[in-house]
Order: structure tokens, then C-alpha cells, then sequence
């Protein structure tokens, strides 16, 4: 039996696009305190359960705690632990409606990420033996 769960479905402010930026081999070498900065980003992505949070964010453009903790079948507490640490470094944002907190991603960027990375894992699996 299909669990059901219910989302929160309102209008929200899309992210804003990725600004133009150079590419890789235009950019001069990153500095060590830039390779810092990036690497922040990615331990802070580099957890299945934040992964899992930002790909249901990404589904339904903004939802709730309880939404999320009903989705990952985790309790809210936790949920909102790891939300924290995306707010931390500016990956997702929040909005109070009452007695619930709204999760959005603020930066396309992450989405961005995020289908790169389900991708190079689908691929890399279709090219193994």
C-alpha cells in the first residue's frame, strides 16, 4: 500500500537563475580560501538524509516540516536539525505561516547540483557491467 503523504502547495518566488558566470577553464585556479568555501558546501551536501530533504524540497517548491518528516518517515525534530545546517550556509530559506516553518532552495545553483549528481549516478550505473 502506497503511503500518502500531504504536500504543501503554495506560490512562491522560483529561485533566481544562476548568474553568467566564466567557465571552469576560463577561471584562474581557485585559491586555497575558495576551495574552502566550496568544500563547506559540499560536506554540508554530503549527507543522504540532507540530500533527500533538498530533492523533496525541490519537488514541491516549498514545504513544511511535518510535510518533509512525513516524507523522509523521520520525526520533525530531526528534519528540522538538518534544515538547519542547509540554512546555515544559505542553501535553503524559511518562511513562518503560523505555527509552521516553509522550506524553499533559494539558489538554482543547488538544483542545479542535485541533477548533476543523479545523473553522473545513473550514468556511472548504466556504464557498469
Amino acid at each position: 500500500m502506497e503511503k500518502q503523504v500531504r504536500m504543501t502547495h503554495s506560490k512562491f518566488a522560483l529561485p533566481a537563475p544562476c548568474p553568467e558566470k566564466e567557465s571552469l577553464r576560463q577561471r584562474p585556479l581557485m585559491s586555497p580560501e575558495m576551495a574552502g568555501d566550496v568544500e563547506a558546501i559540499f560536506e554540508v551536501l554530503a549527507n543522504d538524509t540532507r540530500l533527500r530533504l533538498l530533492h523533496e524540497v525541490a519537488r514541491c517548491g516549498e514545504v513544511c516540516v511535518s510535510d518533509l518528516a512525513a516524507a523522509l518517515e523521520m520525526k520533525p525534530q530531526a528534519i528540522s536539525n538538518q534544515l538547519q545546517r542547509l540554512a546555515d550556509k544559505g542553501i535553503v530559506g524559511a518562511r513562518r505561516n503560523g505555527n509552521n516553518v516553509h522550506y524553499r532552495i533559494v539558489d538554482n545553483c543547488v538544483l542545479i547540483l542535485l541533477e548533476r549528481g543523479l545523473c553522473l549516478v545513473e550514468e556511472t550505473k548504466r556504464r557498469s557491467p
